[in-house]
């Protein structure tokens, strides 16, 4: 069965530190590339993070870079996403995303194929 569950969100004041995880089934890991992406109330889901499951290649939205960082544990078929120095900004419901299209970009909401059922993060200022 394919599955992506997310966990880990939570509440935290600005300058805080959360940490997400995705756990995916085995089928869906292997299928290269996975993603973290947000949507807040109003706005359209966007690309946080990329990782490259097959290797260490890693990709950030310029809004996180040098506050997140997206890594694997191939043993656990699990994606997290280490998010520091978190701002009132973040606040939104955070997915998991993963099989894209390889003909599309990774950043593209559309290109993916799975999907988790997100995981709200609240920073307060």
């Amino acid at each position: 069965q394919v599955q992506l569950v997310e966990s880990g969100g939570g509440s935290v004041q600005a300058g805080g530190s959360l940490r997400l995880s995705c756990a995916a089934s085995r089928y869906t890991y292997s299928r290269n590339y996975m993603g973290w992406f947000r949507q807040s109330p109003g706005k359209g889901r966007e690309g946080v993070a990329v990782i490259y499951t097959g290797g260490t290649s890693t990709y950030y939205a310029d809004s996180v870079k040098g506050r997140f960082t997206i890594s694997q544990d191939n043993a656990k078929n699990t994606v997290y996403l280490q998010m520091n120095s978190l701002k009132p900004e973040d606040t939104a419901m955070y997915y998991c995303a993963a099989d894209p299209a390889l003909s599309l970009s990774f950043w593209s909401v559309g290109a993916y194929k799975y999907w988790g059922q997100g995981t709200q993060v609240t920073v307060s200022s």
